[in-house]
């Protein structure tokens, strides 16, 4: 019953266009959420609302790295959130000062 659940958290934490682009992002690599917030053009509330529904289901991972937050996708996954993520076409962004003062290229 708890691998039900933990399949019910992962599929609704990927069923959001938002989060979809979140993870399209990360797919790249390791970002911080300063540059989140331009690439989606949305609040960086909003994102970190994103970004914890994607954490607890155990997609994403993040550290602190001085006063900002990275965050980069699990190397482990279920296969049915692997196979979205292998769906997924990896989006581009411009890093911004944050991530390239903190040595996240």
């Amino acid at each position: 019953m708890d691998s039900l659940i933990q399949m019910e958290k992962q599929l609704k934490a990927v069923s959001d266009l938002n989060r979809l682009k979140l993870l399209a992002i990360l797919k790249l690599g390791e970002v911080c959420v300063c540059d989140l917030v331009d690439a989606l053009q949305i609040s960086q509330p909003a994102v970190s609302q994103q970004l914890r529904k994607l954490k607890e289901a155990g997609i994403i991972q993040e550290h602190k790295s001085g006063t900002w937050k990275q965050y980069r996708i699990n190397k482990v996954q279920s296969p049915y959130v692997q196979s979205i993520l292998d769906s997924l076409e990896p989006i581009s962004i411009k890093k911004s000062s944050c991530s390239i003062g903190e040595g996240i290229n």
